[in-house]
């Protein structure tokens, strides 16, 4: 590692992310294969927490082999599975191995996922769990009491910027922010003349805004998207070039949208970075960071101005 994720995120360079889903079992070998594609391209690594609700390998054991293979690892936390006491002692844990990001989710609901009858616990929501790394960097537990080594962490959550009404969206932006967001990172986009309204009203806050870029494989991908996902929207003109694209070249196609994405973002400076999410295809995402000019991601300088926390 050059430099923590926290530093990267203070030095006004434009910032690459990226995400490693964990496997359904012990078998690490593929998950190994993306952190050493990965490790050296992008400024940090998400590991996902029980994504859609389907039961995984930990995050937190794939954070600290992100750490042995020498990336940098963002963990991510829901509260969905856990209580505050659980929450407490996986931060103390990760904080002890030298785990120092975290990105605070509330979490799918369980119904969507693999194991329906299990019980979603939701004692704190993300914006509360962002409060609470905040207690406890202080030396406190959230009862109050003495902690005997407090813990330090670049601590961030996520928004959704293309959600009808947004309304409710910007009023969980600021609570984050005033619980202690340093960092945003926002589920897809795809519309970047709506996500430049957003960051007109975001900016003033101060807090850096990584942009989520989904990597499309399918224009039927993006129509059940558009259908099933909430706060996605993939226009129009986006599903008609997957759908001409000639066979066996669609996910060609799909590497040269979210790169030309990823491209004006940073050209235009509309915000301080991208979060890459490819979604089992993350041997993919060398080639979207290629394909938009970026290089190594992790040494590139940034146009963008230095205005979120």
């Amino acid at each position: 590692m050059d430099r923590s994720f926290k530093d990267v995120l203070g030095s006004g360079k434009f910032v690459l992310t990226s995400e490693i889903g964990p496997p359904k079992g012990t078998n690490l070998d593929k998950m190994v294969h993306h952190i050493e594609l990965l490790k050296d391209k992008v400024d940090g690594l998400n590991l996902t927490d029980h994504q859609s609700s389907v039961m995984r390998y930990p995050s937190i054991g794939a954070a600290l082999l992100v750490k042995e293979h020498g990336g940098e690892p963002i963990l991510q936390m829901t509260c969905r599975d856990r209580n505050r006491l659980a929450l407490q002692a996986d931060l103390l844990f990760a904080h002890s191995r030298g785990i120092h990001n975290v990105l605070c989710l509330t979490g799918d609901a369980v119904v969507v996922g693999d194991h329906k009858s299990a019980k979603g616990v939701f004692d704190l929501d993300s914006s509360q769990l962002l409060a609470c790394i905040r207690t406890m960097e202080k030396g406190k537990d959230l009862g109050g009491n003495d902690l005997d080594g407090a813990v330090s962490f670049c601590a961030g959550a996520i928004v959704t910027p293309e959600a009808n009404p947004i309304e409710p969206q910007l009023m969980k932006f600021e609570k984050k922010i005033r619980a202690g967001a340093e960092f945003i990172q926002t589920q897809a986009i795809y519309d970047l003349d709506s996500f430049k309204r957003f960051m007109e009203y975001a900016r003033p806050f101060g807090v850096k805004i990584l942009a989520g870029i989904i990597l499309l494989t399918s224009w039927r991908m993006a129509e059940f998207m558009n259908k099933n996902v909430p706060g996605v929207f993939v226009p129009q003109n986006l599903i008609d070039e997957m759908k001409a694209a000639p066979k066996g070249t669609v996910i060609r196609k799909g590497i040269e949208i979210a790169a030309r994405m990823i491209r004006q973002i940073k050209d235009e400076s509309i915000c301080d970075g991208v979060h890459i999410m490819a979604i089992g295809r993350e041997e993919l995402v060398p080639e979207i960071i290629d394909e938009a000019g970026l290089g190594n991601g992790r040494q590139i300088p940034s146009n963008t101005p230095e205005q979120r926390q």
